[in-house]
């Protein structure tokens, strides 16, 4: 069995190759984002599995699952969320930063919730809006519409989440000190 450590060594340090990720994962986000935006029309829907899965192009002026998309002042809340946006990448691309140059689960994570950061702020920028276009339902349940960068965000999320859980490693030859 092949294993990616005997590859990875020769790296001395992975955070450029973080930001590729990064990168990746913008360009994939601004791909979907145009492709849904050329070919559906606001508001029409493609169904992919009956009951459960539809790809429908939805304008998103709110911030995560449409919150404050029926504000009383949608330019305030625009200002807010770009601002917000903003101070969430240089968090991120600092924290990315911060996580060294090992290869790490941690690294990815920042690295995949910073392009998704970025992909959304680009929308906000640019649009006013953040492109939404995978609406899922289980049972009665509707799952408020999300894109590329949104799973990103939540992936990475989820990852740092585990990483957080997973019992510390122990090594055997230093002392270990009872409480």
């Amino acid at each position: 069995m092949l294993s990616i450590n005997k590859y990875m060594t020769g790296i001395k340090d992975w955070r450029p190759l973080m930001l590729l990720l990064s990168v990746l994962v913008i360009v994939a986000d601004r791909l979907s984002k145009q492709y849904i935006q050329l070919h559906l029309m606001i508001g029409d829907a493609i169904v992919l599995v009956p009951g459960w899965l539809r790809i429908t192009h939805v304008m998103n002026t709110g911030a995560a699952f449409s919150l404050f998309a029926d504000s009383a002042s949608p330019a305030l809340v625009h200002r807010l969320l770009v601002a917000f946006s903003v101070f969430a990448v240089a968090i991120l691309g600092v924290l990315l930063y911060q996580s060294g140059p090992g290869f790490s689960r941690i690294s990815i994570a920042f690295a995949i919730i910073l392009g998704g950061a970025i992909g959304n702020l680009y929308d906000r920028v640019r649009y006013e809006y953040v492109t939404d276009f995978i609406e899922v339902h289980i049972y009665t349940y509707h799952w408020p519409d999300f894109n590329f960068a949104d799973s990103a965000i939540v992936i990475g999320a989820c990852l740092l989440v585990m990483e957080m859980l997973r019992p510390p490693v122990v090594d055997p030859g230093l002392p270990t000190r009872k409480i």
